[in-house]
């Protein structure tokens, strides 16, 4: 990926922002800029060498900014392209990296300037972490990123967004429509984290459990560890998709502890040997 002849801006120097400003950094762009409201994060990713210059108001990079990276929670996304709307270069690229897409999308359009093209963008990658502190040039190595572009989008820009990610190492692009993202995340990764929030609280009323987890209760509460900023505003957006996944799981739930009840030990035995066939294949693909 030629990244030489633009101006790149990423807007949020946290765990992602900071990581693209790292994997971008190898890219070797003209110029990487980012906005943050605090200034001790800019500072210190100025003395890093991930960016060029640290701003924190928009004004400057911009209006001089070819692509846009938002690495925000959604709805700091949306307010900030709304409010910074006539600052933007004329013809500027914009993506983001948000975890839901329907709701920001159609937030974000109608508004949008008919120079300016806005990209859906989801690396899925990250860290229980958050922060700049957190941050590796390496996150998105082998990661999958997800587009949801849409009619207005032009096939260019889509191509380049692609080309970052693929430039930051990720190994599969895949094009999904915002409704698409949406149902698909609130499986992959909404339910298993409200599963492991569900799973931890369980344990309320045992004493010194921590002498009694192996790695399977590690593994399966490892996403427990969780942004209760950002989380809460992932789920509330995506609610219609997040409650039909939890019912599917509560039924499947259901259907275990109702075979347990009966003493049903044909029904485990298949359940379980189907699961572990789902959970090879999906090794397979990974």
């Amino acid at each position: 990926m030629d990244c030489t002849d633009f101006n790149i801006t990423i807007v949020g120097l946290g765990l992602i922002g900071g990581s693209f400003a790292m994997a971008l950094r190898e890219l070797k762009p003209k110029n990487i800029w980012a906005i943050d409201i605090d200034k001790a994060t800019l500072i210190a990713a100025e003395k890093m060498n991930i960016i060029d210059k640290g701003y924190t108001s928009p004004e400057i990079p911009l209006r001089n900014s070819d692509i846009v990276i938002l690495a925000l929670y959604p709805q700091k996304t949306i307010k900030f392209v709304k409010s910074n709307m006539s600052l933007f270069k004329r013809g500027a690229v914009i993506t983001d990296t948000a975890g839901i897409k329907c709701n920001l999308i159609n937030e974000i359009m109608p508004v949008l300037r008919s120079d300016l093209d806005f990209i859906g963008g989801h690396p899925m990658a990250g860290k229980e972490e958050s922060g700049l502190k957190a941050a590796t040039k390496n996150m998105f190595k082998n990661a999958n990123y997800i587009l949801t572009p849409i009619n207005r989008n032009k096939e260019k820009n889509v191509n380049l967004v692609a080309s970052i990610a693929k430039g930051m190492g990720c190994k599969r692009i895949v094009h999904l429509t915002p409704k698409e993202h949406d149902d698909i995340i609130a499986y992959t990764s909404q339910l298993p984290h409200i599963i492991a929030v569900s799973l931890i609280d369980c344990n309320s009323s045992i004493l010194g459990i921590s002498q009694f987890i192996g790695g399977s209760f590690k593994d399966t509460t490892r996403v427990a560890t969780i942004n209760g900023e950002l989380w809460p505003e992932l789920l509330l957006y995506n609610k219609e998709n997040i409650i039909s996944k939890i019912e599917d799981f509560e039924n499947n739930l259901k259907q275990i502890k109702t075979a347990i009840i009966n003493n049903d030990e044909v029904f485990l035995k298949e359940r379980f040997e189907n699961a572990t066939q789902k959970r090879k294949e999906i090794g397979k693909g990974a």
